[in-house]
């Protein structure tokens, strides 16, 4: 895999898991449907913001890394 693709792909993992840590924030402050569901409402918004950070966290360090890497080289 070619060092552009690499971090085409690392991107998009930081786009999907800031949107996912969005989407479970937007669920648990402003969603009645997911307030009616109780228990599993908050479990389900939770998991959208665990999945994100899953995705987004590890991707960003490991991206910069790469980045202060290319640019020390040249």
């Amino acid at each position: 895999m070619t060092d552009r693709k690499l971090i085409l792909l690392l991107k998009t993992c930081i786009t999907v898991g800031i949107s996912l840590i969005l989407l479970g924030i937007y669920l648990h402050n402003y969603s009645d449907a997911i307030e009616a569901m109780g228990v599993n409402g908050i479990i389900i918004s939770a998991l959208c913001v665990a999945f994100g950070m899953v995705l987004s966290l590890p991707t960003k360090m490991y991206l910069t890394f790469l980045l202060v890497k290319r640019e020390s080289e040249g």
